[in-house]
């Protein structure tokens, strides 16, 4: 029987909302202020903590205990000044907060000064009525520089100042549109109103630092949890927050020294997302920070750069699943996700600081929101056999935890079977692979610690093989047929039986460093004999001789995630998740294409040559950001780098290791894979977390070895239908969360010359034997 420890779950990124009225004063000086032990706490000022649960839940994965505006993600930091007193702290009220609106307005204060309660949440979030005098919370200001005069006597006349300096920006704003940023220094009084206030800061002297404990229990995250910083500001101590150890049970606590905005992901999982917004009480809006830095990229950028903007964006729409995208087969549908309507102060490339009145009208501007997602049509021409695709999101009425395996019949491009095995509480299967007579399905619970064996016709739960903490990804070795299992959280590939009835061996990919790997999306190769994997948090790409147990290293780039192989095994691809870039690695002698057109041990992929931090995208050139997984194709003509921030795929030729063209995914793109497409050549199925969508895409529709043509050929909903094959009931986010892909027959080489007899009907001759021109 497998053990289960059953815990809630939630999605997690955090936005903040003005709250500029906080005195500096230890937890136990509020006799209302929650103690960290007692659940989440999204509120923090300087000793008192903000708590972050890292738990399974979609909509919490790391959950402050605030719902707002259909995300549990708020925390928010207040930085302390000392001198700056008490003008209303808010009343948290233990363990269970309001919620939505009605915490805006009853327990932070209000959001936007206080005129959260005469506009309507509709109103709010289309940026309508009442103008930017409501929005822009100048009474929180207020609020606080009048504070101030009473507690410092000295600093009453420049208080004086800047009251008379803020009604003036009032009637000098009123009629400003609230999707439109505000340059302050365009504005006289503006740059009076910032002079003045810059002035008090030296009365109200900065307190002690915000507190942020990360607390990760086994009863509500069945996996190990290792969270890291993904963005600061510049000049944040110990940022990016890593520890050699990896991922734990347990606390971590860390500090926050410097106002403006902070993100946090977890390195295993790193879609599950936090962040706090620590404020300064005597600035305009909510504080982003003059300067942010971006793990993996070595420059500070303006807090108004359109990365910062990106993936502010992308933060919203991943941790309020009301944001997913809902595509159909039969109708157009509006997407419209929601952004917090808060009043955020950036500052330009100048230096210039930048008032945004009311976020989410400005990204509906800059992001073009609503969108139309067009009704779905699959490809006029079949694939071959069936598609596996891990629909981690979904929810079922028999079991706790999420997720599920969902199959599609290429033949006829239905949704054929769905698997949740609630008899195992399934959680959150990643990804999967296949034995050589195509009996089983395997399939890694990444957020916990088994590996899952169903047998592929029935969809029956058989057993489930305990290998390591988080497992991520599982394919097996052509010849023995053994599983190589890669452990997410840990140090190992784990080699199994088949059928993965007991573990063979574990190497250990990184025995000399002291730092626990984390290695990710790993391949094999073509013989069976080497696994290459990412090792996560040293930056390198890792190469393991299974028959030796030997391991070998080579440096690639920032958050290196996932890997691939040409079909002779002669190199392997690595996606650098934060270095926005592709690593070519030799695995014999050189053969990486290098921009100047020669061959090296080594080279890098820029997917980045067509992007400006600040300003964003060239228009009409291809680019890509946050990249995962990026399969070649078996006949080695095509590498596809799917971005999960662009919302691009990369086409890329490994011949020249340029990149040719891209094309369109959806919301929170990952994974994909190869399968064989009817008459012969290949469709590339791509999955995507945050739609119920995926994409089948050509790499060559004409056949004529040109991938410049490579297009989408169409697109499926993965939701059930009523003939499909069902083990429990669906109760929430139907097709979300696609992430592993898996297409049977196997059409790599290596795997494709053991295709059963049974499943070779239907393939050509090339497809068997992909790179074997002889044996056609």
């Amino acid at each position: 029987m497998k053990r289960r420890r059953l815990g809630a779950v939630a999605v997690v990124a955090a936005t903040a909302i003005t709250m500029t009225t906080l005195a500096a004063m230890p937890a136990s000086g509020h006799p209302d202020a929650p103690s960290p032990n007692n659940g989440p706490n999204p509120i923090g000022v300087g000793p008192l903590p903000i708590t972050f649960d890292l738990t399974d839940k979609n909509g919490g994965w790391f959950d402050s205990g605030l719902n707002l505006f259909g995300s549990t993600s708020l925390a928010v930091g207040v930085l302390p000044r000392v001198g700056v007193p008490n003008v209303g702290i808010p009343t948290i009220g233990g363990p269970v907060l309001p919620t939505d609106l009605s915490l805006v307005n009853n327990v932070l204060g209000g959001l936007f000064g206080g005129g959260g309660s005469s506009l309507g949440l509709g109103k709010v979030l289309g940026g309508e009525g009442g103008g930017l005098t409501d929005l822009l919370g100048l009474d929180s200001t207020l609020a606080a520089v009048q504070g101030l005069a009473k507690s410092s006597p000295k600093a009453a006349p420049k208080a004086a100042e800047a009251k008379k300096l803020i009604g003036e920006l009032k009637t000098t704003v009123a009629s400003m549109p609230a999707g439109a940023p505000v340059d302050l220094t365009s504005l006289p009084v503006g740059v009076d109103l910032m002079g003045v206030l810059e002035s008090l800061s030296d009365f109200a002297v900065k307190g002690p630092p915000v507190t942020v404990t990360f607390n990760v229990d086994p009863a509500k995250s069945e996996g190990i949890r290792n969270p890291i910083g993904l963005i600061a500001p510049e000049g944040a101590d110990n940022f990016p927050y890593m520890d050699n150890g990896g991922a734990f049970y347990g606390k971590k606590t860390i500090q926050l020294t410097e106002p403006g905005l902070y993100a946090f992901t977890d390195s295993v999982a790193p879609y599950m997302l936090g962040a706090v917004v620590v404020d300064d009480p005597l600035t305009l809006g909510l504080d982003f920070g003059e300067k942010l830095v971006v793990n993996g990229k070595p420059e500070a950028v303006p807090s108004n750069a359109d990365i910062i903007q990106r993936l502010v964006n992308a933060f919203f729409t991943i941790t309020n699943p009301n944001n997913w995208q809902q595509f159909s087969n039969t109708k157009e549908v509006s997407w419209n996700p929601v952004q917090p309507p808060a009043p955020i102060l950036q500052y330009d490339a100048d230096g210039k600081p930048v008032l945004i009145p009311n976020l989410d009208a400005y990204y509906d501007k800059k992001f073009s929101y609503p969108r139309k997602l067009p009704a779905l049509k699959a490809p006029t021409t079949p694939g071959v056999g069936e598609v596996w695709i891990a629909t981690q999101m979904e929810d079922y009425a028999g079991k706790t935890k999420h997720g599920s395996i969902t199959k599609i019949n290429a033949e006829n491009w239905t949704i054929d079977r769905k698997i949740a095995a609630p008899e195992i509480n399934l959680n959150n299967v990643h990804n999967m692979w296949t034995d050589k007579n195509y009996k089983y399905i395997y399939g890694n619970e990444w957020f916990d610690n088994e590996t899952d064996v169903f047998d592929r016709a029935t969809g029956k739960f058989i057993r489930s093989l305990e290998v390591g903490p988080n497992p991520a990804h599982v394919m097996t070795r052509p010849g023995n047929d053994n599983l190589t299992i890669g452990i997410n959280a840990g140090t190992d590939i784990v080699e199994a039986t088949p059928g993965a009835t007991k573990i063979i061996q574990r190497i250990h990919v990184d025995p000399d460093s002291g730092i626990t790997p984390h290695p990710h999306a790993h391949w094999t190769s073509h013989d069976g004999k080497t696994v290459v994997a990412p090792n996560t948090m040293t930056d390198e790409a890792v190469i393991v001789d299974l028959d030796s147990g030997k391991v070998r290293h080579e440096p690639v780039g920032a958050f290196p995630i996932a890997t691939s192989m040409t079909p002779d095994s002669k190199k392997a691809y690595m996606s650098n998740f934060l270095g926005m870039s592709v690593s070519c690695v030799s695995l014999e002698e050189d053969a990486c294409a290098t921009p100047d057109g020669g061959v090296a041990k080594n080279s890098t992929i820029d997917l980045w040559e067509n992007y400006d931090t600040q300003t964003g995208p060239e228009k009409g050139k291809p680019w890509g950001g946050l990249t995962i997984q990026l399969p070649v194709s078996p006949d080695g003509k095509a590498l596809l780098a799917v971005n999960t921030l662009s919302q691009t795929v990369n086409v890329i030729d490994p011949k020249t290791n340029k990149v040719i063209k891209d094309l369109p995914c959806n919301a929170g793109c990952h994974g994909a894979n190869f399968g064989a497409k009817k008459g012969g050549g290949y469709y590339a199925y791509v999955s995507n977390k945050f739609s119920n969508a995926t994409q089948v895409i050509d790499i060559d529709p004409n056949n004529d070895g040109d991938i410049s043509d490579a297009a989408i050929a169409g697109q499926l909903v993965l939701g059930p239908t009523s003939d499909t094959k069902m083990d429990d009931k669906l109760v929430a986010h139907p097709g979300q969360g696609g992430q592993g892909v898996l297409a049977i027959p196997l059409v790599y080489n290596g795997w494709s010359q053991e295709i059963p007899t049974a499943w070779r009907k239907g393939l050509t001759c090339e497809q068997i034997n992909p790179i074997s021109k002889s044996a056609c």
